[in-house]
């Protein structure tokens, strides 16, 4: 039977009328309707692809739209250009920093401004600690960057990545391993790591000075190795080729991610790729060993390995800083550094513990002493999470958030007038007969007023009760090895204080004078020398 409609016209599915208008039937031949058939197929598919590309277009279009109506409406500097304020940050000069632009615009617009870094990218920065408590408890994902470095340089991972939803089970394992661990420990490193330290210390200074920041990175080291890895670690002959190839990641990581397209093209990118996958060998090689020799270890045994890559890369970075930070401020300013150790005599001879640990919750003011320093030493200078919507302060999607920590978490408002100023006691505060605890305002006479810690009235105030005290993040994507990290470097620095003092090498470079009221000028990173103390 003929097919008596129309020829097919160009949207392919739609037949034509018969352009003679008579109701003859229109028929060509076989091998002509299997060419039109397929034509028709191939009109479809383009059709339906023209429409889904165009929806896709328009429906991003809108939210350009949106972003910059609703960005127009929060206060910052007016764009010069389509390409956003980059002329701006441009002119930034040696000196200063972005977070000093950003100290400008927040003192001329207030607490919430935004800042275009192109027609696409709106960054809004919160100073205001009221908003960032909410967006912090709200705002569950990260930036992409962060995923994208740790990925290219550990393979797939499934801790790092933007999505809460997607990591959140892997976070709530790694808060309760790293919370059995300090229980299992009562809150101690072992004097085998102690001794572990020491050596690879003495090691670097036999070929020349010891240089403050190259031995916190080393005490970090080995303290998250032996953490994850048990007392494998502390023999295991590659440590020191895997400390190195960590660090050399660390310098080039960002630098790679920040890449819209992967440069494959680079040779300086396959050597870094290189560098990845040796590290990856040498981290199974640990692991095997460890799994090996002692099973105890739930991190080593049940995470994978590009997990446990990014848990020392991203550990070892920060923990470093904080280390590197107090042993600077104890040489830098010995009065600081005695006061500690007289603590920590006080509560040894207290206790009476065995040689080789210390119960670090009892020495409240080296735990002060941690606090101040990780306030006024951020790890980053910018706290940064997707957008959200909330009571109170509406934000397009596609927003940037961030924090300024060190506005934040130096601004006299939050901290008082010393909040430029290192001060241990303000996390400590004095309960007298029959008052209320009453705030410390200076450490000067806590030394001589120091008795034993179970016995006085000295009370250590909890910094998360501040909502400015941001230098592990709050939130649901707070980091959860805070306590990890605080009790485990207080312990570091109770250890190597009762077996060493540390001081300044003697030089030109390393002078430097303590300044008044507790306002500590510290050197970049000096060099250093540990001095046994005399049993």
């Amino acid at each position: 039977m003929e097919d008596c409609r129309g020829p097919y016209g160009a949207t392919g599915f739609l037949p034509q009328p018969n352009p003679s208008g008579s109701n003859t039937c229109y028929s060509e031949p076989s091998s002509h309707s299997f060419r039109g058939y397929i034509n028709r197929e191939i009109n479809a598919f383009l059709w339906i692809s023209l429409i889904s590309v165009t929806f896709l277009l328009l429906r991003k279009l809108g939210k350009l739209f949106e972003l910059w109506y609703k960005g127009g409406s929060i206060p910052g500097p007016s764009s010069p250009s389509f390409y956003g304020d980059s002329k701006l940050i441009s002119q930034l000069k040696s000196s200063e920093t972005f977070t000093d632009l950003l100290s400008r615009l927040h003192e001329r617009y207030g607490p919430v401004i935004k800042l275009w870094l192109g027609p696409t990218q709106l960054l809004v920065s919160i100073k205001d600690v009221k908003l960032i408590k909410q967006m912090l408890v709200k705002a569950k994902d990260k930036l992409p960057l962060t995923e994208r470095a740790f990925c290219l340089a550990f393979g797939r991972l499934s801790l790092f990545v933007s999505s809460f939803e997607k990591v959140q089970t892997e976070r709530d394992f790694l808060a309760v391993e790293l919370n059995s661990q300090l229980l299992q420990s009562s809150n101690m490193i072992s004097k085998q790591v102690i001794d572990r330290v020491m050596e690879r210390i003495h090691n670097i200074a036999v070929s020349g000075a010891l240089d403050c920041q190259m031995v916190s990175q080393q005490m970090a080291f080995t303290i998250l190795g032996a953490t994850f890895f048990g007392d494998t670690f502390l023999t295991w002959p590659k440590a020191t080729a895997c400390e190195e190839t960590f660090i050399m990641i660390a310098k080039e990581a960002y630098l790679w991610a920040s890449h819209s397209i992967t440069p494959f093209w680079k040779t300086a990118f396959w050597r870094y790729r290189a560098l990845c996958k040796k590290l990856k060998c040498l981290t199974q090689d640990i692991i095997q060993q460890c799994m090996q020799k002692d099973s105890s270890h739930h991190i080593a045994r049940e995470e994978p390995c590009a997990n446990i890559m990014g848990l020392m890369f991203h550990g070892c970075q920060t923990t470093a800083v904080l280390i590197g930070d107090i042993i600077a401020r104890l040489v830098t300013h010995p009065e600081l550094q005695d006061k500690i150790y007289s603590e920590i005599t006080l509560v040894r001879n207290g206790l009476q513990q065995q040689q080789d640990k210390q119960d670090v919750q009892d020495m409240l003011f080296l735990l002060a002493t941690v606090y101040e320093s990780a306030r006024l030493l951020s790890a980053g200078q910018l706290l940064q999470r997707c957008s959200l919507k909330n009571a109170g302060l509406t934000l397009p999607a596609g927003a940037i958030l961030v924090v300024p920590l060190q506005l934040v978490q130096k601004d006299e408002f939050n901290w008082g007038g010393d909040a430029t100023q290192f001060n241990p006691d303000r996390f400590l505060s004095v309960a007298e007969k029959g008052s209320d605890l009453v705030q410390m305002t200076s450490f000067k006479g806590f030394a001589e007023e120091l008795v034993y810690p179970a016995c006085n009235s000295y009370v250590l105030n909890d910094p998360t009760e501040n909502a400015a005290f941001l230098p592990f993040g709050s939130g649901v994507r707070a980091c959860v090895g805070q306590k990890f990290v605080i009790l485990k470097v207080a312990t570091l620095i109770a250890s190597l204080l009762e077996q060493y003092e540390i001081r300044l090498q003697p030089g030109p470079l390393n002078d430097s004078k303590s300044m008044n009221n507790g306002v500590f000028q510290l050197l970049p990173s000096p060099n250093i020398v540990f001095s046994r103390r005399k049993s």
